[in-house]
């Protein structure tokens, strides 16, 4: 379980985005800012991690509840394409 950062996160966001358009080295800039440098560059993975992968509903979808949805809905198809001939039939057997 992690602990909550000691650390506000305006102001995590704030140091990322200082290492990012710095030409200084991430060494130098968590020094100024009283921050270990693991640290400070632990926040910039994480903000580049959450970058490339923005957040939305469908990637909140795990992929075998996906998979098993799609078969689902395959099985719901294949159950009404039967029950339609069977229906088909059936009519057909009645109006002879």
């Amino acid at each position: 379980m992690s602990r909550s950062s000691k650390y506000p996160e305006q102001f995590r966001k704030d140091a990322v985005e200082l290492v990012r358009s710095s030409d200084r080295p991430l060494r130098q800039v968590a020094r100024e800012l009283g921050v270990n440098h693991e640290t400070l560059r632990n926040w910039v993975k994480i903000a580049e991690r959450a970058q490339a992968k923005p957040f939305n509903a469908a990637s909140a979808v795990s992929e075998d509840e996906l998979r098993a949805l799609r078969k689902r809905v395959a099985e719901l198809e294949l159950e009404k394409e039967i029950l339609r001939k069977a229906a088909a039939y059936f009519a057909k057997e009645m109006g002879r």
